[in-house]
């Protein structure tokens, strides 16, 4: 006899995209609903927290509606709500954490806590059903950036993490040092294509005693200096330039660390995770490294990447199906670290 399907309804709220998704059995995709916020954002040149927090409550009913909508279901077809509780923005994953208790006590449905990192790691498990633990994946986004083992669904082993600016932050600073604008991964990505990648030479950071962290606070500094001595020369900047030559870096330094950890491991499965794994060059080189030592590459499309709930639900029905369970004083933890509950 068959087992009976696990119908999950993700919802995540950890930053500035208010999203909702119904998922069945961790893998299958019913729905996946963004209410993304970038268009304000972009006046502010960032995120302002407290604006992303009222605009989460402003649309978090009608993004979760939708999603139950468009998959066919009401409250009364789940089996859990699984819902970001951190690491993020407080006031944004207050919203998320709330609605859900809410439905959960309204419905008498479980509720599942999820670590928002894992759920980065999860929507790998979306994009191919066919992968499966042990794998090494590389999470980066604006927030973070971690080389882990994944050991087993829910189970880590952190390798390296940065120890100050992720390479999403430094994205989006160097984008605003010459004048793309916020937000800075997709734009420097875009003006990095018409620019040669050897036009500057920007140094590729490493930690000393700590081959698998990362540093990019040097490389921001060091761009920042760059575009500092070019202007009081009177020297005319390319932005394309700049943009191919700090983005041909970071994705060395990224592509360099995961390797080292994929040849001296021997894991044949390797894996991108997070916003900046939409990067183009960072996709490509972390690809054809891949090609060049026989391992498996797995890469979400662009719309797993960014947050969404769907990684949220996959995340969650693993959780859910280890018997992991949240109750009504699960509260927001913005610095909570991979691993930790």
């Amino acid at each position: 006899m068959a087992e009976k399907d696990i119908t999950i309804l993700g919802i995540e709220s950890s930053c500035d995209e208010t999203a909702a998704a119904v998922m069945v059995n961790g893998r299958e995709m019913l729905s996946n609903v963004i209410s993304s916020q970038i268009d304000i954002h972009t006046l502010y040149g960032g995120v302002v927290p407290e604006i992303a927090s009222r605009k989460h409550t402003e649309r978090i009913n009608q993004v979760v509606r939708q999603a139950l909508k468009e998959a066919g279901k009401d409250l009364s077809d789940l089996d859990a709500v699984a819902v970001t509780y951190g690491p993020g923005l407080v006031g944004a994953l207050l919203v998320g954490v709330s609605f859900a208790k809410a439905l959960c006590f309204a419905g008498k449905i479980p509720l599942v806590g999820v670590h928002h990192i894992e759920g980065h790691i999860s929507a790998n498990f979306i994009a191919d059903k066919t992968l499966e633990p042990p794998f090494i994946c590389l999470v980066v986004s604006g927030g973070h950036t971690h080389l882990v083992i994944v050991r087993d669904y829910g189970v880590y082993e952190i390798l390296g993490k940065t120890q100050d600016d992720a390479a999403g932050e430094a994205f989006d600073k160097v984008a605003r040092a010459i004048g793309l604008g916020y937000p800075g991964g997709p734009k420097i990505d875009k003006a990095a294509r018409e620019g040669d990648p050897r036009a500057v030479i920007f140094p590729r950071g490493k930690v000393s005693g700590s081959e698998y962290d990362f540093s990019f606070s040097g490389l921001k500094s060091a761009v920042l200096n760059y575009l500092n001595t070019e202007k009081m020369q009177g020297h005319e900047i390319s932005v394309p330039d700049v943009a191919a030559s700090f983005q041909q870096s970071v994705v060395d330094v990224l592509v360099g660390h995961a390797m080292e950890a994929v040849d001296r491991l021997g894991i044949k499965k390797f894996a991108l995770a997070g916003g900046v794994a939409s990067n183009s060059a960072l996709r490509a080189q972390a690809k054809a490294a891949c090609e060049e030592r026989g391992v498996s590459f797995f890469c979400p499309p662009p719309i797993l990447c960014t947050d969404n709930a769907a990684m949220i639900g996959c995340a969650g029905y693993y959780e859910f199906q280890k018997g992991v369970r949240s109750d009504f004083t699960l509260n927001a933890v913005p610095n909570l670290a991979l691993g930790e509950r």
